[in-house]
């Protein structure tokens, strides 16, 4: 049996640093801020069944948001300004991104690619599950603005306020109680936390 490269990429993901474009206090990885996708958006698909009467399988959910970032092993993490710039550049990485998860994908052994082609390259048939890791995506981001001017870094001011919108914007009722209820926690101190 031939050896695959596939784990070996994805353990990769903890070299690439996200927010580029900002001055950080402390550096994020796409590995580190994907963990943190997968536990908020385990809990946004728990409070969809609990208290939105919907019927969600929140470890698949999890397992998504654990590889909704793997692509950018392949692309790098192209910065919100510029991925979202126009249409055509949307459209334009859009392929570059599925490109790379068949990239991905071909580093597996053929016995097995299919188990991960929905983790890789997004399903329609579960957009549902796509439409949380997308708001736990976006809360990670608030909480990474929130720590960073907490530590006195202002350059996340403005990035804060347009995340913040984007989140209330996206309707997602499992979002907005994430807001109200977890997210004044991020203000505290450790001792208060604690």
């Amino acid at each position: 049996m031939k050896s695959s490269k596939f784990f070996a990429i994805i353990s990769r993901m903890k070299y690439i640093n996200r927010w580029s474009l900002m001055r950080n206090t402390v550096t994020e990885n796409i590995s580190e801020h994907s963990l943190d996708v997968a536990f908020i958006a385990h809990l946004l698909a728990v409070l969809r069944n609990k208290r939105f009467g919907g019927n969600v399988n929140p470890e698949r959910v999890a397992l998504l948001a654990m590889y909704h970032d793997t692509t950018e092993i392949i692309t790098g993490d192209l910065p919100t300004p510029i991925k979202y710039y126009n249409k055509n550049i949307k459209s334009v990485y859009a392929d570059i991104e599925e490109n790379a998860g068949r990239q991905l994908l071909s580093y597996l052994p053929d016995d097995i690619k299919e188990e991960y082609k929905s983790l890789i390259c997004k399903d329609d048939t579960e957009s549902e599950l796509w439409e949380l890791v997308k708001a736990a995506d976006k809360i990670s981001a608030l909480i990474k603005c929130v720590e960073e001017k907490q530590m006195g870094n202002k350059d996340f001011s403005d990035a804060e306020s347009a995340t913040l919108k984007i989140i209330k914007d996206m309707n997602v009722k499992e979002a907005d109680v994430f807001l109200e209820e977890f997210m004044p926690s991020y203000g505290l101190t450790l001792d208060k936390q604690t």
